[in-house]
């Protein structure tokens, strides 16, 4: 039985053959971009987010759909019982990673920086606060702050009462509270002072880059292991810049193109037309306060083409 429907099915739980998918199917092809919004906002890797995928849909397929009242909630809560595992799994993996660890970039429509929450909650920066919560937190703010389930829809996904569910809510978003960035920065914002750090950076402008990053600006590098980056974050303005400044000056065929990353406006950096680097920002009152230098190749391959989200 079970290899007939490997047979009928591919990884993503659509039909291999042609005619009406079966009822199992419709709904998990609907809700899908949901539930991978909902499995990447708690892991931070479109890879592991993917795999959590591909069990909810083993796991739904073999569900008595006439036992569900509402299959969105059932989903969700599938895939977030199996990213809360992948997400234990990802801690122990993070713990030998070699430099920093930064969430794998999402090249996405520009349309989803309409929805302001939805932007906010996947831009690196909110990734990274939400690094900083537990298993169990992370869950609980994700589901509740961004996808607004009720503490009872909550409970059941993670296996808590709803009393319980309270109070972790409380505590994760005075957490995230005390960690984000300090207002709510529009994209032209953010726009505008990407475009001065690029015209700064390829002109080898010291000064001009200087004045657009925050005195306590910090740069993290992830490199894997695989290519070179910063190992621990670099702090300070000057710092920063002058870094930035002689390793973009040495390098031969530059190019840094903006792009939507993570919802968010960032940069592409190519060289010798090659893809290199995605750098997404953290801006606090019109200053770059953080600077995300992604280099790892194994975290560049969902910015050949655009990913959909949505809550």
């Amino acid at each position: 039985m079970e290899s007939e429907r490997a047979h009928t099915r591919d990884t993503a739980g659509q039909p291999a053959g042609e005619g009406r998918a079966d009822p199992a199917t419709e709904a998990f092809v609907a809700h899908r971009n949901l539930l991978f919004t909902v499995a990447y906002e708690m892991l931070g890797s479109a890879a592991d987010a993917e795999d959590a995928l591909q069990e909810t849909w083993l796991r739904w397929a073999d569900v008595d759909l006439g036992t569900v009242r509402d299959p969105r909630a059932y989903l969700v809560r599938i895939a977030t019982r199996q990213a809360l595992g992948r997400l234990r799994t990802l801690g122990r993996r993070k713990e030998s990673y070699v430099g920093t660890w930064l969430p794998e970039p999402l090249l996405t429509t520009p349309d989803v920086a309409d929805d302001v929450e939805l932007a906010d909650s996947v831009s690196t920066a909110m990734l990274l606060v939400m690094e900083t919560l537990t298993p169990a937190e992370r869950a609980v703010f994700v589901l509740r702050e961004v996808f607004a389930l009720d503490y009872g829809e909550i409970a059941e996904a993670v296996g808590k009462s709803p009393a319980a569910v309270r109070q972790t809510a409380h505590r994760a978003r005075s957490h995230v509270a005390a960690r984000r960035p300090r207002g709510t920065v529009s994209p032209a914002e953010t726009r505008g002072a990407l475009d001065a750090f690029r015209r700064a950076v390829e002109t080898g402008d010291l000064q001009g880059l200087l004045d657009v990053l925050a005195p306590d600006a910090v740069l993290l590098g992830d490199g894997g292991g695989v290519r070179q980056a910063v190992l621990r974050p670099v702090v300070g303005a000057d710092k920063v810049a002058r870094l930035l400044i002689g390793g973009l000056g040495k390098a031969t065929a530059v190019s840094l193109r903006p792009a939507h990353v993570n919802a968010c406006p960032a940069l592409v950096v190519r060289l010798g037309g090659a893809l290199d680097t995605v750098v997404t920002v953290r801006v606090d009152d019109g200053l770059i306060t953080g600077l995300y230098a992604v280099r790892n190749p194994e975290k560049l391959t969902r910015m050949e083409q655009e990913t959909v989200l949505s809550r």
